[in-house]
C-alpha cells in the first residue's frame, strides 16, 4: 500500500537567493573559490616561465573558472534559478568539470616546476 506523505521532490531544500547564498553550504564556498581563482591567476601572471604554453593553460583555467563562478554567484544572488532542479544539475556539472580542469592545470604546473629546476 502506498504511503500518503510528501513526495521526495518536495522535501528537498530550496536553492538560496539573495544574501542567504552566503549563509548556505555549499553556495557560501563560491566566493572563496572566486578569490582563490583570482589569486592563482595573479600569481601565474606575475611569474616568468620558460614554458608559456603550459602556463597559458593554467591561466586560462583559473581565469575562466573565476569568471564563470562569478556569474554563477550573481545568478544565485539575483535569484535567476527560480528554485529549478536544472540549476542543481548545472551547478554539479560545472563544479565537476572545473575540478577536472584544475587538476589538469595542477599537473601542467607541476611539470613546469620540475622542468624549471633543470
Amino acid at each position: 500500500m502506498a504511503s500518503v506523505g510528501p513526495s521526495a521532490a518536495s522535501t528537498q531544500p530550496a536553492l538560496p537567493s539573495g544574501p542567504a547564498v552566503f549563509k548556505t553550504i555549499p553556495y557560501a564556498f563560491i566566493l572563496p573559490e572566486i578569490l582563490c581563482g583570482t589569486w592563482v591567476w595573479i600569481l601565474v601572471a606575475a611569474t616568468s616561465v620558460s614554458l608559456p604554453l603550459l602556463q597559458g593553460w593554467v591561466m586560462y583555467v583559473s581565469l575562466t573558472s573565476c569568471l564563470i563562478s562569478l556569474l554563477l554567484l550573481l545568478s544565485y544572488v539575483l535569484g535567476f534559478h527560480r528554485n529549478s532542479e536544472n540549476w542543481k544539475v548545472l551547478d554539479s556539472l560545472y563544479h565537476g568539470a572545473t575540478a577536472i580542469l584544475y587538476m589538469s592545470a595542477a599537473v601542467l604546473q607541476a611539470n613546469a616546476t620540475i622542468n624549471s629546476e633543470f
